[in-house]
């Protein structure tokens, strides 16, 4: 079980007013917020611009760093960065999850899955990158050398056994050519964990960094989420063609593909995604996650 703790030491007193975010008091300094920009995000920030939030966007895995450096105060990072660094708190029960195929995080096969020896890695992702390594590894014992493939480089810019996908560019590619090779295999790492598991897989989360005292900041999250979700036919409308999909394409993967809730079953997930990164050195030895006393996450001893 994945134990919650409250993270240390609020910034500002109870007794203080805060603004309508809940993470400044009224007048103080504006909230350094970061999210992803791929077209999953879309219904997690569709409301925060109504929000007093610096808002700024970045890849997932350079919005870990900058809040691990404390250039942020809260992030959607991915979540393996929560066991990397047990300061990091949960604040929201909005996230970026999939109860099934997800669409946007491929591995694209050019020899069986029992035969990869090289895999290389989108440079956006992090949690994918370990989920791959974990499928690979506890289903095939196959434990290959892995490299990064750069956000700018193109598919064909790499010659590895297998290449992970994710975000936007992962939604187009299907089998065919690969690199200089034929694809023979593709997983949808959603499906994958599904089939495998039987739980749902979450791939980012709403996290404050240690000494940022974020509770209130959760119903803004949460109401930008709900936002989002109840205007999906809307956001599809006005992103599909930016992402070389028709309309009814990017509303059916924003509506069955995608799922925003972080419940029960999904903090089961998260609690099992941990056992294998650490069986696999992949995260340090049972860190702690903190699970906020925030929205349903309240009192839960798994996150």
């Amino acid at each position: 079980m994945i134990r919650p703790r409250i993270a240390g030491h609020p910034i500002f007193r109870a007794s203080e007013a805060r603004d309508s975010t809940g993470l400044q008091p009224r007048g103080g300094p504006v909230p350094k917020v970061g999210a992803v920009q791929y077209l999953n995000t879309r219904p997690l920030v569709h409301g925060l611009s109504e929000h007093r939030l610096d808002l700024c966007y970045d890849l997932p895995s350079r919005l870990a760093d900058r809040l691990a450096d404390g250039s942020l105060d809260v992030a959607l990072i991915p979540t393996v960065e929560l066991f990397r660094s047990p300061g990091h708190t949960i604040v929201s029960n909005a996230c970026i999850g999939c109860l099934g195929p997800v669409m946007s995080v491929k591995l694209f096969f050019r020899v069986a899955p029992s035969s990869v020896t090289t895999l290389a890695v989108d440079e956006g992702s992090r949690t994918s990158a370990a989920l791959s390594r974990i499928l690979l590894a506890e289903r095939y014992d196959v434990h290959p050398a892995v490299s990064v493939l750069p956000i700018g480089a193109n598919l064909y810019d790499t010659n590895a056994d297998a290449v992970l996908l994710i975000g936007d560019r992962a939604l187009g590619p299907g089998p065919g050519s690969v690199g200089g090779g034929s694809v023979q295999v593709v997983w949808d790492l959603g499906d994958e964990w599904l089939k495998w598991t039987g739980l749902p897989f979450v791939f980012a989360v709403w996290a404050a960094r240690e000494g940022v005292d974020a509770t209130g900041l959760a119903a803004s999250l949460e109401s930008a989420r709900d936002a989002g979700v109840a205007n999906l036919a809307a956001i599809a409308a006005a992103e599909a063609a930016g992402h070389g999909l028709t309309v009814p394409q990017c509303l059916a993967y924003l509506r069955d593909n995608l799922h925003f809730h972080l419940g029960e079953r999904e903090r089961s997930g998260l609690s099992r995604f941990q056992a294998h990164a650490e069986r696999l050195g992949l995260v340090p030895s049972r860190p702690t996650v903190n699970a906020r006393s925030v929205g349903t996450i309240t009192d839960r001893h798994t996150v």
